[in-house]
């Protein structure tokens, strides 16, 4: 049996626990996008993400608040804590969500429901916030279960009673069903999922194509062999900076220096090469741009990496130039799994895989800090020498 976790309406529930004068009124968090929505809020029709000017629209009462990213991060902590003290397999979503496989424990914990009826009540003693579950016996049904079930309830599906639930919901909760593909449906007097089960695999990959058809054909009949996977690693590491005020090309590829350092001592340490170099920008009057470049070999070197960084970099510069820039970024992507690295060049790889060492080594001895000093005053002596990270 696998559990489903999801956090109702999240921002706005930590927003609710932290401020009492917030608790039972329609709550909005965001600034020009609604990013959660209170479910008081949600019962005027206010989605997510909405347009703030239309959410106050459908609810004038609403109490609007920025974010604080720092306060859903520490209660996200504490939310997974519960979740790892339940079972070690534990698969995140998001922020907010996660898988949760039971099945093991019976013995020693209980029943999967009597297990989601602690889950839910840890969380709520240990952080003030409501949570869902759903329980059923694949992944896709626990989160429609969790779905069905909300706000601040508990669903469970039991083994055998799996199609007499799922096939009379609507269309939309099949994964992968959106409103375009919901209206195709719809227009042939197919409703339900139930509907949908009924038809033939060939049918519907006729109506909706090869891979959708024969998706939503093995969800209608609840196939969905997907164990819950612990560990998965990350198809990318990056790092950002903010930038408080305008700053000169000059200075902006000093954070770089700093950025593609922090990244790529992540690498290492991961031992993940990557091919794929993605440089975020956001400009001063909010807009954004990304600019990526792919190597013809995988790399953990700095000097490759800040190399291909900069090269985007100046390309940007007229924009940066004309818009101001408010945030700088940079990520490795098409991270190789097993480690392997190949060197692109030949004849300086070697040093420059010596001087990344050696750099590694003096920020794990003495700290990133004691390294950035280092840095500061071989920058006296040389212009040239990059910038480390804080």
């Amino acid at each position: 049996m696998i559990l489903h976790a999801d956090l109702d309406s999240f921002y706005a529930s930590v927003e609710q626990r932290d401020d009492p004068a917030l608790r039972g009124r329609p709550v909005l968090v965001g600034g020009g996008v609604v990013l959660a929505a209170s479910y008081e809020a949600k019962a005027f029709g206010v989605r997510t993400p909405m347009s703030l000017s239309r959410a106050r629209a459908l609810c004038p009462q609403a109490v609007v608040v920025p974010p604080r990213m720092s306060a859903y991060s520490a209660a996200s902590k504490t939310v997974f804590e519960v979740f790892r003290d339940t079972t070690p397999i534990v698969e995140p979503l998001s922020i907010d969500e996660a898988f949760l496989d039971v099945d093991g424990l019976r013995r020693i914990r209980g029943t999967a429901e009597e297990i989601a009826h602690r889950l839910r009540a840890d969380v709520r003693s240990r952080t003030g916030l409501p949570i869902t579950v759903g329980v059923a016996p694949t992944k896709f049904l626990a989160k429609v279960a969790s779905a069905v079930g909300k706000p601040d309830g508990l669903l469970v599906v039991p083994p055998g009673g799996e199609l007499d639930f799922l096939h009379p919901l609507p269309v939309e909760r099949l994964w992968g069903v959106g409103p375009v593909t919901a209206a195709k449906l719809r227009e042939r007097q197919i409703h339900t999922v139930g509907h949908v089960a009924r038809i033939g695999e060939a049918a519907l990959v006729a109506m909706l194509g090869g891979g959708a058809g024969r998706h939503l054909h093995a969800l209608a009949h609840n196939r969905d062999p997907r164990r819950v996977e612990t560990g998965r690693r990350r198809g990318s590491i990056g790092a950002q900076c903010a930038l408080s005020r305008s700053r000169g090309l000059s200075e902006i590829e000093a954070v770089l220096d700093a950025l593609v350092d922090r990244v790529t001592h992540r690498m290492r340490r991961a031992q993940r090469a990557g091919r794929t170099v993605t440089l975020r920008l956001r400009f001063g009057d909010f807009s954004r741009a990304t600019r990526s470049r792919s190597l013809l070999k995988a790399t953990m070197q700095t000097s490759a990496i800040l190399r291909t960084a900069s090269e985007l970099l100046h390309e940007a510069a007229p924009l940066i130039a004309e818009r101001g820039l408010t945030l700088v970024g940079v990520a490795v992507g098409n991270l190789d799994s097993d480690g392997a690295e190949q060197l692109e060049l030949p004849f300086s790889a070697p040093r420059a895989d010596g001087l990344d060492a050696a750099v590694d080594r003096v920020r794990e001895r003495f700290g990133a800090a004691s390294l950035r000093r280092a840095a500061m005053v071989g920058r006296e002596m040389n212009p040239s020498v990059p910038l480390l990270p804080d």
